[in-house]
This record gives C-alpha cells, structure tokens and sequence, in this order.
C-alpha cells in the first residue's frame, strides 16, 4: 500500500466516479460525520458519480439513499439497491434476485442464522437483521464482541451450508447467489447508466477498510484504503493499492481532495 499522495495526477484525471464502502469508511463511531457529507456534496457537484456498497440492509439504508448526495446505494453486498426514480419523485428498490428466489433463500438463511447462534458461544444476530431481505448478518464488532475465533466458526458454517461469506469491520455476512459487492457495482452501473463497467475501469475508485473489500481493492487500480484498514492486514490477502492517512470518514475527505485536487 502506498500513501495516498502517491496516486498519480494521471490516474486521478480520468475518474468520473466512485464507489465506496459506508461502515467505518464514510462512517465514524457508526454516524456519517460532516466532513465525510461534505465530501459526497463535492464529489456530486464536481459532477462524479458516486455509489456506496454496502453489507448493511436495505431497510437501513434506506433514509441515507434519500438524502445523501448519492446517485444510489447498493445494499446486502450487491443484491438490492436504491436508485431515484427517473421522475425525480423519490426512490425505488430494485433486486438482482426474483421473488421467488429471495424467498426460498430467506428461509434457507434463517435456519443457518439459528444455527450459528446456537454452536458459535457468544455468536448473535446483529441487531439491523430487520432490515435485511437477502442475507444474514452476525455481530462480531458493534453491539458486541466476538473473537477470532467465532468468526471463524461462523464463517465456516456459513460455507459448509452452500453461502457466500465476508467479513466486514463489523458484521459477518453471509448469503446464497453469485452477487457480492463486485457483481453489485457492475449491475449498478448497467441498470444507472446502461453501460458495461469492465470498459471502464480506470473511470473509477474504490474506497473500503476491511477484509471484505477486498475483491474491490484487486480488481480496481484506483483502490483506496482508510487509514483503519491497518486492523485487518493480518487478514488480508489483497490490499488497496493507496491508503489514506486519517481514519473512516476524515479518511473519506483525504481520497475527495485527491480527486477533486483542492
């Protein structure tokens, strides 16, 4: 990982959007701080797109995807999104998945979710799983503590029942499909824009911090870490290609003054 100011003028030139994680990249102490809102503001009125993918639930994300100066958000790590209705009256949800299909899933998952809390000893839902439509999520870092070890253990049993399993800096997520937060912003795009993000790469940044952004930190050159992502090098196999010099969302306004070279 190189320091942020080492990111060519060159590579910033080109971008003309950017995706990024919310939970401690744009979030600090679990709330978007000003500097953080004040950097999306920028970005939109310099004329970047920006989308935030998230593992956190539809129904969470659903006030932010209103408000914020975003163009959508991408939710439960690339299956559902809120996008602004063409018409400018308000926002829809749109799926990757058919009903039935999220249906069939979500029983599947339930029973995954009792099991883990049943054999992993300290393991709980974490406490937005309301707001979830099309996967589960395990607390290990925001309400409570669970170690490494149950981590470990969920994320195991998750994958021996057929789910895919991450790792964010606060939830264990797990869910059936072939989406994730790659696939997200690629169908994102398609739906937003018409356009096929794989010719056009080099247009876009990623900004994450933990271990389940790493998909995104290897398949985008201009992938950025948070200064916080230092708590999950031990686990990580890829690494963003800078990293900032402050933490979650002051970290956030470090990339947006890269960008905009202010």
């Amino acid at each position: 990982m190189l320091p942020l100011s080492q990111w060519p003028l060159a590579s910033r030139a080109p971008v003309h959007g950017i995706f990024t994680d919310i939970d401690d990249t744009l979030t600090t102490d679990g709330a978007i701080t000003q500097d953080a809102l004040e950097a999306l503001a920028a970005l939109k009125a310099a004329g970047l797109h920006v989308i935030p993918i998230t593992g956190r639930p539809i129904g969470w994300s659903e006030p932010f995807a209103g408000t914020w100066p975003v163009d959508a958000i991408v939710a439960e790590n690339g299956s559902v999104a809120f996008r602004h209705r063409k018409n400018g009256d308000g926002i829809e949800k749109i799926y990757q998945q058919d009903a039935a299909t999220r249906e069939k899933n979500y029983a599947r998952m339930q029973e995954v979710a009792r099991q883990i809390v049943r054999e992993v000893p300290g393991a709980m839902l974490a406490t937005d799983s309301l707001g979830r439509e099309t996967d589960i999520a395990i607390d290990h870092s925001e309400s409570t503590h669970l170690s490494q070890k149950g981590i470990d253990q969920a994320v195991a049993i998750m994958r021996a029942a057929g789910m895919n399993a991450t790792v964010s800096s606060i939830h264990i997520n797990g869910w059936f499909g072939d989406h994730n937060k790659l696939e997200g912003a690629r169908w994102i795009v398609r739906e937003l824009f018409g356009r096929d993000l794989e010719q056009e790469l080099d247009h876009w940044a990623y900004v994450g911090d933990s271990t389940n952004d790493q998909q995104m930190f290897a398949h985008f050159k201009n992938s950025i870490g948070v200064a916080n992502i230092a708590r999950f090098v031990p686990q990580l196999k890829d690494f963003p290609n800078y990293v900032t010099t402050r933490e979650r969302g002051a970290g956030f306004a470090e990339v947006t003054k890269a960008l905009l070279q202010l």
